[in-house]
C-alpha cells in the first residue's frame, strides 16, 4: 500500500506527542524520588509526596512542668510525697508521679538519685540511708526514671514520673528505697551565683515502700512505754510519752493506737490518737507522743492502746506519773503560813490591850 504526503504528517505528529508525554512523565517520577533532610541534615524520609510534612524533634521535657501559684517564699525547695506504699505484683511494673518545686531560685539544677534504705536497732533512727551500699531489701534495680537531672527555674514545678519494675522472680516481701533530690545551695544566700563560700548541698527525697504479694512474715508488737524524763514527779505539763515498738517480721508495719489519762479517782481527764506510722522490717522505733496539757496536779495514770497494724492485735500498756507543781505550792503555803502570822499576831495584840 502507498503512504500518502498527509498520512506520513500526521503519524509524526503523534510520535512526537507521546514521546513528549513520556519524557515528563519521566522528570515527574525524578521529582517525586528526591531524597528529602531536615536542618540538620537527618534523613526524614526516602519518598516524599505531597501529604508527607517533615516533623522536628519534640523539645518537651520529660516531666510535666507547672506553676506554683501564690506567694512563693524562697529559700527552699519541696519534694512530694513523702513516702509511697504500693503492692506489686512480680513481672508488673507502675509508674508513680512525685513532685519537686524550686523556691530557691532562677536556673537551679536538680539531680536524681536512688538509695536504698534500712531500719535500725536504734529506736529514735526512723530509717538509714546506705549510699552506695546495697540494703536488705534493695530496690535499687527496680526504680529508674528518663534523665537524672532537671532544670527549674523559680515557682516551677515538676511531676517527675518514676518507673518501678519488678522483675518476675521476685520473692514476696517488702523492698525498700528512696529517690533523693538534691540541689547546691550557697549558705547565706538564695542566690547561687554569690559569693558565700560554704555550698551546702541540701537532699530530700521520697521513699518507696513496695510490697511483693505471696507468703510474708506481719510481725511486731509494742516493746516499751514511759515518760520522756523517766521522771515520777513533774512540776507541770504537758507530758511527753516515749513508745517504742519493734517489727520482727519480714514487711514493714503501720501501727497505731491511743493514750488515755485518768486521774487519781480514775476520771478520764485526757486523751491522744496515735496516728500510723511506718516501723521497717527487723528494726526498733520509738516516737514522742505529747499531752497537752498544762495544769496538772496529783498522781495520773495514762493507758496506751496500740494496735500492731495487722490481724486487729492490741497491745496494752500503762506508766503512772506525778504532778506537783511545788513552786505553787510552795507559794500557796507561804500565804496560808502569812495569814496565819497576821491572824497570831493581830489576836495576840488585842489581848494585851484589853487588859491594859
Amino acid at each position: 500500500m502507498t503512504m500518502t504526503t498527509k498520512n506520513f504528517t500526521s503519524h509524526v505528529y503523534i510520535a512526537a506527542f507521546a514521546l513528549g508525554v513520556f519524557c515528563f512523565g519521566t522528570l515527574l517520577v525524578n521529582a517525586q524520588e528526591t531524597t528529602l533532610t531536615s536542618d540538620e541534615g537527618v534523613l526524614v524520609s526516602e519518598t516524599a509526596t505531597s501529604s508527607e510534612v517533615a516533623v522536628p524533634a519534640s523539645t518537651e521535657p520529660w516531666y510535666k512542668l507547672e506553676r506554683l501559684t501564690g506567694e512563693i517564699t524562697q529559700g527552699d525547695f519541696v519534694v512530694g510525697p513523702g513516702r509511697a506504699e504500693l503492692v506489686i505484683k512480680p513481672g508488673q511494673t507502675v509508674v508513680y508521679e512525685m513532685s519537686i518545686s524550686n523556691r530557691i531560685s532562677d536556673g537551679r539544677t536538680f539531680n536524681l538519685e536512688v538509695e536504698d534504705i534500712a531500719g535500725s536497732d536504734d529506736a529514735s533512727r526512723s530509717v538509714v540511708f546506705l549510699g552506695e551500699q546495697r540494703g536488705p531489701y534493695t530496690l535499687k534495680d527496680y526504680i529508674s526514671f528518663p534523665e537524672d537531672s532537671i532544670d527549674l527555674n523559680l515557682g516551677d514545678r515538676a511531676r517527675v514520673p518514676v518507673t518501678i519494675s519488678i522483675p518476675a522472680d521476685a520473692e514476696p516481701g517488702g523492698y525498700y528505697g528512696g529517690v533523693l533530690v538534691s540541689t547546691i545551695k550557697q549558705e547565706g544566700s538564695n542566690d547561687p551565683s554569690s559569693s558565700a563560700r560554704s555550698p551546702i548541698v541540701a537532699r530530700i527525697g521520697t521513699l518507696f515502700f513496695i510490697t511483693v504479694p505471696g507468703e510474708v512474715t506481719r510481725s511486731g508488737a509494742l516493746t516499751d512505754v514511759r515518760t520522756t524524763s523517766d521522771a515520777l514527779w513533774y512540776e507541770s505539763g504537758p507530758i511527753t510519752f516515749n513508745i517504742s515498738y519493734e517489727n520482727t517480721g519480714s514487711v514493714h508495719l503501720n501501727p497505731y493506737g491511743e493514750i488515755r489519762i485518768t486521774n487519781l479517782f480514775g476520771e478520764e481527764v485526757g486523751f491522744v490518737e496515735l496516728e500510723p506510722w511506718f516501723v521497717l522490717p527487723k528494726s526498733l522505733r520509738s516516737r514522742d507522743i505529747v499531752w497537752d496539757r498544762e495544769m496538772l496536779f496529783g498522781r495520773y495514770t495514762a493507758t496506751v492502746s496500740i494496735n500492731r497494724g495487722y490481724d486487729d492485735i492490741v497491745d496494752t500498756a500503762t506508766v503512772t506519773f506525778y504532778v506537783l507543781p511545788w513552786k505553787i505550792v510552795l507559794g500557796t503555803f507561804g500565804v496560808i503560813f502569812l495569814i496565819l502570822f497576821i491572824i497570831r499576831f493581830l489576836l495576840k495584840n488585842f489581848e494585851f490591850r484589853r487588859r491594859s
